[in-house]
């Protein structure tokens, strides 16, 4: 069995964080592990209260999971704090499973989750040791110091910059742009493109922390980047795409994570 770790933090109304990775894993195929990170009073309306996990707690489930379970890769989401992000720096030292990165700063609804000194600490320790970083626009231009990119020659450039701070593969997540077709560019040793058609739908909730976890279970399951990039990217459409039929919360609802076995 395929093993994945994932480390965030908790959404109580299910759709994103540790609870969007779980689901992702299990509907890939792949057993997850959890190291939760922090913990959220959130629905798809808004976060109204935020506890961080503490450094202590983090290292310890983490050490724990990795000392008993196989783990054939990891993902990072939500981390909140300075302390914290060390805490997954430390308690990886000695993991060789790929990381997949995903820069969690804001909320669906807006909230912020993570403080400037958490993202100074991300840049020095874990972006470095990164197999692939899956940052949005927002967050690239925050990691990058620079605007948000407006094109895709400033859409590359910035992956280029944030390739340069460590990670292998940076996949610029397209979903805050506002093309018809919604492009995530997958920057490393190679370039490639991965387009499909924007969906009109207010169900979005989780979609990136949902592309990396997809992510993270390709690279479990064997498959490199490019391939793993590329089926997670075909996933998560078909999971948009019957988001509404979910019919979950008044706000931002979540993508339908088993479209493929539940009907719509």
């Amino acid at each position: 069995m395929a093993i994945a770790l994932t480390i965030a933090g908790s959404d109580s109304g299910g759709g994103a964080g540790i609870q969007a990775d779980l689901k992702t894993f299990s509907a890939l195929g792949v057993y997850g592990a959890s190291a939760l990170t922090a913990i959220t009073a959130q629905n798809t309306c808004a976060v109204t209260r935020v506890e961080g996990v503490s450094p202590d707690m983090i290292r310890a489930q983490i050490e724990t999971v990795l000392e008993d379970l196989d783990v054939r890769a990891v993902k990072i989401g939500m981390l909140g704090s300075a302390a914290a992000t060390r805490a997954v720096a430390e308690a990886l030292a000695g993991c060789a499973a790929p990381i997949v990165l995903d820069p969690v700063m804001i909320a669906k609804s807006g909230d912020p989750l993570i403080d400037d000194e958490a993202i100074a600490v991300l840049r020095e320790t874990l972006m470095p040791r990164a197999l692939v970083l899956t940052p949005n626009l927002p967050e690239a231009a925050r990691l990058a110091a620079r605007p948000v990119a407006s094109d895709a020659a400033q859409v590359v450039a910035q992956g280029e910059t944030l390739r340069a701070m460590g990670p292998r593969w940076v996949l610029m997540k397209g979903g805050h742009a506002e093309d018809a077709v919604c492009t995530d560019r997958l920057i490393g040793p190679e370039r490639h493109d991965f387009t499909a058609p924007r969906i009109a739908t207010r169900n979005t909730h989780g979609t990136g922390c949902s592309l990396s976890s997809a992510i993270a279970a390709g690279l479990a399951l064997g498959l490199d980047v490019p391939a793993a990039t590329a089926a997670a990217h075909q996933w998560l459409h078909g999971a948009i795409l019957a988001a509404d039929g979910l019919g979950v919360g008044s706000g931002h609802g979540p993508v339908h994570h088993f479209h493929r076995w539940w009907p719509a």
